[in-house]
């Protein structure tokens, strides 16, 4: 082969792997943009968002050869995409623990959707202590000639949850050596007073959520009044004069 062939085989190599990862990338950018409608939906219709923040990542095409060699699968587009379901993922930190659950059925509940896998690390956590929801996704990118479907790995936990993995993953990032039992313990407790600030604040949120609803007196005019992408608009009396005659 020569210099020539070689660099037009090099192209067409990259070419490849481009739309490879521009499927995954676009399947990330389809799930965020749901979430985020989802969010302001949720925000304006109830006046509070179960979603805190959201950070998607994918693994670079390095990360995902070095998996496919480790775990001794077939190198090629279809290999990978069979075998290696964590090239998308999407993190969504809400405040509390049953905001999780009402994420979930939001994203479960979307037509174009399809759950492949659902794990409960909260309701069942790893033994090192780790919370969190985690759904594995297929979702359909349209691209400019042909359909395809691609995976997104989406982790639902609370902002606790995500403060105990954000820092046991930099404690023992690149620790391949086993753990000391008593080490083991102490984040395992750790997880544990992670777990029961959660359900202290989520207490203390209901409670005062029934006060709060016990002496709300919403005034008239603040009825009419609706605010959407930060532009208020004033409903007139005539058209709610319409609309319950209507009902």
């Amino acid at each position: 082969m020569n210099a020539l062939e070689q660099i037009e085989q090099i192209k067409k190599i990259k070419y490849d792997i481009t739309r490879f990862m521009l499927i995954y990338k676009f399947a990330l950018d389809e799930i965020e943009t749901k979430v985020e409608i989802l969010k302001e939906e949720f925000q304006s219709l109830h006046d509070y968002s179960p979603i805190e923040n959201t950070k998607s990542r994918l693994k670079s095409p390095e990360s995902i050869m070095n998996k496919m060699i480790r775990k001794n699968y077939e190198l090629s587009f279809a290999g990978i995409k069979n075998n290696i379901k964590d090239i998308a993922g999407l993190r969504i930190t809400c405040s509390f623990i049953s905001d999780i659950y009402k994420v979930s059925e939001m994203l479960q509940n979307q037509a174009d959707l399809k759950i492949l896998e659902v794990k409960d690390y909260i309701k069942n956590p790893k033994p090192n202590g780790y919370q969190s929801l985690h759904l594995l996704i297929e979702v359909p990118v349209f691209m400019s000639d042909h359909q395809e479907h691609a995976c997104v790995e989406v982790q639902i936990r609370t902002i606790a949850m995500d403060f105990w993995a954000s820092l046991e993953h930099k404690i023992f990032y690149k620790y391949n050596q086993s753990v000391p039992e008593r080490l083991t313990q102490e984040l395992k407790a750790a997880a544990d007073s992670a777990n029961a600030l959660d359900l202290q604040m989520e207490r203390l949120n209901d409670e005062i959520q029934e006060i709060k609803d016990a002496q709300r007196e919403d005034s008239v005019d603040e009825l009419r009044r609706i605010i959407i992408n930060n532009q208020q608009f004033h409903l007139p009396v005539d058209l709610l004069k319409l609309l319950n005659s209507g009902d």
